[in-house]
């Protein structure tokens, strides 16, 4: 064992994280030994980022999110990926866009079929399912977040919120050219409990939705002459039964 595999946690290591406080953070080194990320698998699944189509949901009539959307069934620990679906939140979890039937382009088959992705998949299966008893109902997200002179992007625009699942695994793939974009986690009853920022490629949390509200504050472009944005995996596991 290397001195990087020593330090980087193991399985049970996160389970427990995630019992003892509800989250668990993952540095991108951690992140990367964990899912066995290689370099030429990651850029090839970092450059599909640059292909995701507008969200034309936003209720703040923002233009500053781009995003593709897939669903599938975990059973097992295996994933069959579902027909193309709206993604639904209840004005319960999302006061912004709630109770609407939200439309996005499909994430392209080769994306999910990265070597990334794949071990993804696997890791949150690892993580949230134990016992391998349950079947679930996952969403994934691939998330741009652009900001520009005169409009903040913002990653979070509902605010400290839950999503109303069961858990949740947020990856940043990529920060270009902006500021700020710190995550706010929480207790049930809004009473903070921590911030931090991912920085760097593969910087990671997982979230027991039950227990932990979260949120992004806005990024801002260090040059405005130049290109700004923020990129994010979010992958939501629920329990079917």
């Amino acid at each position: 064992m290397t001195d990087a595999d020593s330090l980087t946690p193991s399985i049970d290591a996160l389970r427990t994280r995630l019992v003892d406080m509800g989250y668990a953070r993952l540095d991108g080194p951690e992140c990367f030994a964990l899912l066995d990320i290689h370099a030429e698998a990651w850029d090839d699944f970092a450059r599909t980022w640059d292909h995701l189509g507008a969200d034309l949901y936003m209720a703040d009539g923002g233009r500053y999110r781009r995003r593709r959307h897939a669903a599938f069934r975990c059973e097992r620990g295996r994933f069959t990926r579902k027909p193309h679906q709206p993604h639904y939140q209840s004005r319960d979890y999302n006061g912004l866009n709630g109770d609407v039937q939200r439309w996005f382009d499909p994430i392209e088959a080769q994306t999910v079929a990265n070597d990334v992705m794949q071990s993804a998949l696997t890791f949150c299966a690892r993580v949230f399912d134990e016992d391998c008893k349950r079947a679930w109902h996952v969403e994934m997200h691939q998330f741009r977040i652009e900001a520009k002179p005169g409009e903040a992007g913002r990653p979070t625009p509902e605010g400290m919120h839950r999503d109303g699942v069961d858990w949740v695994f947020v990856m940043l793939i990529d920060r270009r050219n902006v500021r700020e974009g710190v995550t706010r986690i929480g207790a049930p009853d809004g009473s903070p409990i921590g911030e931090f920022t991912l920085t760097n490629p593969g910087d990671a949390m997982l979230i027991d939705d039950h227990r932990i509200l979260h949120g992004v504050t806005e990024i801002h472009p260090v040059d405005a002459a130049l290109p700004a944005w923020r990129d994010a995996l979010v992958v939501t596991f629920a329990a079917e039964d």
